[in-house]
């Protein structure tokens, strides 16, 4: 870990020691220091020690222009997008005009995100659960689940009616488009009123984890699991997203007469896609895996896990870049329950990357909010999240000093209940102080999200205030290609690839201006 410490940490460090010479860093600046102060505060702030070209000085007051304008609208109206929940913000947010430019912006890489959550629900209400052969059941609490298969499945899941087939039961319903929108919701997250629906974490969890398992029961069957993939790389494509890297719990995937696919299966079928996707749109720079388990299991199941991981890198080392455990942080294990299974890889003289998910939990003193500094110590890559690592100064001391980045996720975190206004994400103080950070959706297709927009939205708008500028959003692309599990080689072509689209970008927004389209 401590041969992780850069060139750029270092450069940081020169600039307040040449403030000094200019007398600021005096035991107590006086009013005569401000403006060196306030100027220092700027280049700390993530991005702030980027140098501009006139080109991006010009597309950054006419975004800041409009920024502050949406800012001072929020102010006065009362509906500001990043202070209200994601589910009642989001009309506001497609209508604004710095949305509308993010979405044009080459974002770079996706680095959090989840396997059965990449693809708007939408995709698989109309296409997957319209194939022949697709049985669903309703549970008592009012999910779903579904399963494809030639003849009535003999298993039920518990709390569920009997399995109907679906292309049968919509023949009978009056009202089929009704239907349909409520096995969309039966996919998400996403409900008119939040708060009455998810009144705790543990509510929402509950209900979160059933909508995974009934995404699961269409994504895994094998006629869709293919097809699913290869959209999800489109719709964030679509979304100017470069490069995704996920986690997955690699779940058996089955065929229609009972056959169930192993791992390795999945593993191949996400390099087939992957590769006819970038043969079909050669911009794509590509997609990779990082092997996931339940931080629920027992030691026994981990040492089990950490062999499996270990075989499945080894023999796939350009698909499978590393390894994490996910589900609810405050009801799982924590990392230091697991720490003899996770030195394993060392032990065997194995390189296995870790990406933990840690932090994620607003209590304080628990053995789970010690997981940032543990995922430290077991030398994570990235902390997925990092939410609480301002109550942990040690830890973000390490993070920073030796460029192990947050996975930063401002939209999961708002619906998952850790922080209500994104304005006082713990982000902000990080981003002011130009902690390494990258921008992620989490679980996009559970929030009623798509590709990346909406959560950059969320960071640039609400997390980075308007101190945050087209550096910041620079450098956050930039810190996801640096940040990613791609090799040097792929990192440098992608760092090319993102340079071309981000001047396109730079000349689309000076014709949109120039033609008063924004």
């Amino acid at each position: 870990m401590f041969g992780r410490m850069t060139g750029p940490w270092v450069t940081r460090a020169v600039f307040p020691m040449w403030l000094c010479l200019l007398a600021v860093c005096r035991s107590i600046p006086t009013l005569h220091d401000r403006d060196k102060l306030m100027k220092l505060e700027q280049f700390e702030f993530t991005g702030g020690n980027l140098l501009s070209t006139e080109k991006e000085i010009r597309v950054n007051d006419i975004l800041m222009k409009i920024k502050r304008e949406e800012v001072a609208e929020g102010m006065e109206t009362g509906k500001f997008p990043p202070a209200m929940h994601f589910f009642r913000a989001k009309k506001l947010i497609e209508q604004s005009r710095v949305f509308d430019i993010l979405r044009k912006m080459p974002k770079g890489a996706a680095l959090h995100l989840h396997d059965y959550a990449l693809l708007n629900a939408e995709w698989l209400v109309k296409n997957a659960t319209y194939l022949p052969n697709c049985y669903i059941c309703f549970g008592a609490a009012g999910g779903t689940r579904f399963h494809f298969s030639l003849r009535s499945p003999q298993k039920t899941p518990a709390k569920c009616s009997q399995w109907a087939l679906l292309e049968k039961y919509r023949r009978q319903l009056k009202n089929i488009t009704e239907f349909d929108n409520s096995l969309y919701r039966n996919l998400t997250l996403v409900t008119e009123n939040p708060e009455e629906a998810y009144p705790s974490q543990n509510v929402i969890w509950g209900r979160f984890e059933d909508s995974f398992k009934a995404a699961s029961d269409l994504i895994s069957y094998a006629p869709v699991f293919k097809t699913y993939f290869y959209e999800a790389l489109r719709e964030f494509l679509r979304d100017n997203v470069l490069y995704i890297e996920f986690r997955a719990l690699l779940h058996p995937v089955y065929e229609l007469n009972g056959t169930l696919h192993d791992k390795e299966w999945s593993i191949l079928a996400y390099q087939e896609v992957t590769t006819q996707f970038r043969r079909d749109y050669p911009d794509f720079m590509g997609a990779k895996v990082i092997f996931s388990v339940p931080r629920k299991i027992n030691n026994s199941e981990m040492k089990t896990a950490m062999y499996e991981a270990m075989k499945l890198h080894t023999k796939f080392p350009e698909t499978i870049v590393g390894f994490d455990m996910v589900g609810q942080e405050d009801a799982g294990h924590p990392l230091w329950y697991f720490k003899n299974e996770l030195l394993i890889p060392t032990e065997a003289g194995v390189s296995l990357p870790f990406f933990f998910h840690a932090g994620e939990t607003d209590f304080e003193g628990t053995s789970v909010d010690e997981n940032v500094l543990d995922a430290l110590l077991l030398n994570t890559s990235r902390i997925g999240h990092g939410y609480s690592i301002n109550k942990h100064p040690t830890a973000r001391r390490i993070s920073r000093e030796f460029n192990v980045p947050l996975e930063v996720c401002p939209i999961s975190n708002q619906v998952l209940l850790l922080v209500t206004d994104l304005r006082n994400h713990p982000a902000a103080g990080l981003m002011a102080d130009g902690h390494p950070m990258v921008i992620s959706a989490d679980d996009p297709a559970m929030f009623g999200a798509r590709g990346l927009s909406y959560d950059f939205y969320e960071a640039f708008m609400g997390i980075g205030g308007l101190k945050a500028e087209l550096t910041t959003l620079k450098q956050l692309a930039l810190s996801s290609i640096k940040y990613s599990a791609m090799s040097v080689e792929m990192k440098e072509e992608s760092i090319k690839l993102w340079l071309r689209k981000w001047d396109e970008f730079l000349d689309k927004v000076l014709n949109m201006s120039m033609w008063d389209e924004l």
